[in-house]
């Protein structure tokens, strides 16, 4: 997506003094322009108007709940959403997620993992999610999503109906969390949004025939209780 930081517009809306000049000087120190709001209203408004490549959006707003404000921005924009909360139960973060956020920091955080995932969401690209005719490779691992072909070293991979469908879908949308209920419900049908243990069991199975490490996974990583998502490996 953006490459050059000084060419990156990033908004703010936090109504914590304290949190927006930790995060204003913090992303400023990279290069970005950062733009900012204490209110929901404004932040909408900003939003409108600045065209900005992230937003970080506080949850606990006082004109109206953060979770109104993406859903909102969601009716006309697809710019990559972090959540920044105190909020920190599973419930929480899945109920954000699946309305359309990108990403979920808990506050306190720390700076380095924030500007990563900055970083991160920030390579999402906008208008489709997987470039080049719908190839993923890493000079290890390659995947066509189109001729439904997997390979590891060279070495082709059989995967399920299921098994694919479950890494397209993750690759398709590369460093984005993508939670249990929407892989099971693209995946299984609507009801089996709660079957989670089918997850765990065809995760580890790709894991297994993608050759990974289970206690540091190169691709799949797991978000405990949230969802999964697809490492990129390519670098940028």
């Amino acid at each position: 997506m953006t490459e050059n930081p000084t060419s990156t517009r990033i908004l703010i809306i936090d109504d914590e003094e304290q949190i927006r000049r930790f995060l204003r000087i913090s992303l400023k120190s990279q290069g970005y322009q950062v733009i900012e709001a204490e209110t929901a209203g404004k932040g909408l408004e900003l939003a409108a108007t600045q065209t900005p490549d992230l937003v970080v959006l506080d949850l606990g707003l006082p004109d109206a709940d953060g979770q109104s404000v993406l859903s909102e921005l969601r009716h006309w924009s697809s710019v990559p959403v972090m959540i920044l909360s105190v909020r920190s139960s599973e419930s929480d973060k899945v109920a954000v997620l699946d309305a359309g956020a990108n990403d979920y920091v808990t506050k306190p955080f720390g700076i380095q993992e924030f500007l990563a995932r900055v970083r991160n969401l920030l390579r999402l690209p906008r208008a489709t999610t997987m470039p080049d005719a719908g190839i993923y490779d890493d000079g290890y691992l390659r995947i066509d999503l189109v001729k439904r072909l997997v390979s590891v070293m060279d070495d082709d991979v059989h995967l399920t109906r299921k098994e694919f469908a479950i890494l397209k879908l993750l690759v398709s949308n590369p460093g984005q969390v993508i939670t249990q209920t929407q892989l099971l419900r693209e995946i299984w049908g609507p009801t089996h949004t709660h079957d989670t243990h089918y997850l765990r069991n065809f995760i580890g199975r790709i894991r297994q025939k993608l050759r990974e490490d289970t206690d540091e996974p190169r691709y799949l990583r797991t978000e405990p209780g949230v969802g999964y998502r697809f490492l990129d490996g390519r670098g940028h």
